[in-house]
């Protein structure tokens, strides 16, 4: 069994694919518009090129989404996706590439148990959460 996240968008599923695409070092694995489906006849014309399923692959992760239908769409709330990343410099870029033109819930800064973590919600409604771990440290017996 696998888990995935899927995400809905309001018309911008496109545009937000190619920004994880590049911001997660990704690849779009599949983009289907409404038009090439089956289900072009229940959305209106001017919906007919907007994502019906997308799907991105980043490491051994997959996003999905699409664009929900003209009435549909839904803010998401009461979640983030949890990025958990090896390096600051890598979490520094993907947190402000992220949250540019988006909101900063908190910012990225070093915690008790993260050299950095943060929380943003980007331009297309997406939360974040950025999380860079502390290296582990060694007790008084050697063990970790």
């Amino acid at each position: 069994m696998r888990c995935n996240t899927h995400l809905t968008f309001n018309g911008e599923c496109k545009e937000a694919f190619g920004l994880y695409e590049k911001v997660l070092s990704g690849k779009v694995a599949l983009m289907m518009t409404y038009r090439e489906s089956p289900m072009v006849h229940q959305v209106p014309a001017h919906w007919a090129d907007k994502i019906i399923h997308a799907a991105l692959t980043f490491g051994d992760q997959e996003l999905t989404g699409a664009d929900t239908p003209p009435g549909g769409y839904k803010r998401p709330q009461g979640f983030s996706i949890m990025l958990h990343i090896d390096g600051v410099e890598d979490a520094e870029r993907i947190f402000s590439t992220l949250a540019k033109n988006g909101v900063v819930e908190m910012p990225l800064q070093e915690t008790f148990w993260a050299s950095r973590f943060g929380m943003a919600v980007d331009r297309f409604g997406t939360p974040w959460s950025i999380n860079c771990g502390k290296p582990a440290r060694l007790t008084s017996t050697g063990a970790a």
